[in-house]
């Protein structure tokens, strides 16, 4: 079942109504042929009285259709394409034939063109609420942050990992998706490397700002379509062992959950650049550098791999 689809009580009763129009129709092609053929008028053509009853057929196929559907609406569409031919005919019907049989003919010819406008009228009107509840699913699903948690622990003093935090610029440093940062009085400048080599900039401000404790910031409405918002928190580990981070981070991808499922896929999902981004920022405040292992693979885009240096055993 599809899980966009709309109910619409008025649209769906028209559409069960017109599925009777067909159910009368049907019946009265298959019963009565030479009498349906006399009131349209081609009453004198053997072919007309030979095809009413496999006109009749197809009315009953619509009415089963129709009538035997809990959303009927978008089948309405079946009708709207027997109407094409069925006014076709009766179109060539009127032009070849003369008096009585042709005003039959014209009346007959009137009466299932408003029938067809029903039918278009009212498949056009499912179709706009069909489309109507896509869009309404994909704004609910755009309206939907994703969100990301992290933390790791840090064998340094409070003080001192958040000062290094707190200092945007050395972002780039661990979080290799990102180019730049820039920081002027509370406001930031973020650029980055997105999916597919494309490049994404916005701005944030930060929000909140406890020193030692917590720093928070969201983006601005100058955000460049990147609207995220977040939390650090730093707090002592037990047992002296130094400095827990943790990371809270609420986004909403510019191409909703596809954009991210791409994203993923190259690598560049939001969480997996926080955790290693965290990986590495354990290992530069503890080590000075970020130290890689031959076989650990850090991402498509950690092209800043080339300037770390291997992992080496430690000397006795």
């Amino acid at each position: 079942m599809n899980r966009h689809r709309y109910h619409d009580p008025t649209t769906e009763r028209q559409a069960r109504l017109l599925g009777w129009v067909s159910l009368g129709l049907g019946a009265a092609q298959l019963t009565a042929p030479r009498a349906v053929c006399r009131l349209a008028g081609v009453d004198d053509s053997t072919t007309a009285r030979n095809a009413v009853p496999l006109v009749g057929v197809r009315e009953l196929a619509h009415a089963v259709l129709l009538l035997g559907s809990d959303r009927p609406a978008p089948l309405v569409w079946t009708r709207v394409l027997g109407d094409t031919v069925d006014l076709a005919v009766l179109g060539r019907a009127v032009a070849s034939r003369t008096g009585g049989r042709r005003v039959r003919a014209a009346a007959v010819t009137a009466a299932v063109a408003a029938i067809a406008a029903a039918d278009v009228y009212t498949a056009s009107r499912a179709l706009r609420n069909r489309n109507a509840a896509r869009k309404g699913a994909a704004g609910k699903e755009a309206a939907a942050p994703m969100e990301v948690h992290a933390s790791v622990t840090v064998n340094r003093p409070r003080t001192e990992v958040y000062r290094y935090w707190h200092d945007f610029t050395h972002l780039p440093t661990f979080m290799t998706h990102l180019d730049s940062v820039e920081y002027d009085d509370g406001h930031t400048h973020w650029k980055a490397r997105g999916p597919m080599k494309r490049t994404v900039e916005w701005d944030a401000e930060v929000v909140e700002d406890r020193p030692d404790e917590l720093i928070a910031w969201r983006s601005t409405a100058r955000g460049g379509g990147v609207d995220n918002a977040g939390t650090v928190r730093f707090s002592d580990a037990p047992g002296d062992r130094g400095t827990e981070l943790h990371v809270d981070l609420s986004y909403r991808p510019p191409a909703g959950k596809a954009g991210a499922a791409v994203a993923k896929l190259f690598g560049e999902h939001p969480e997996q650049q926080v955790r290693d981004g965290l990986r590495r920022f354990k290992q530069v405040l503890e080590t000075g550098e970020v130290v890689r292992s031959e076989g650990s693979p850090e991402g498509t885009r950690a092209l800043r791999q080339a300037r770390q240096r291997p992992a080496q055993p430690l000397k006795a």
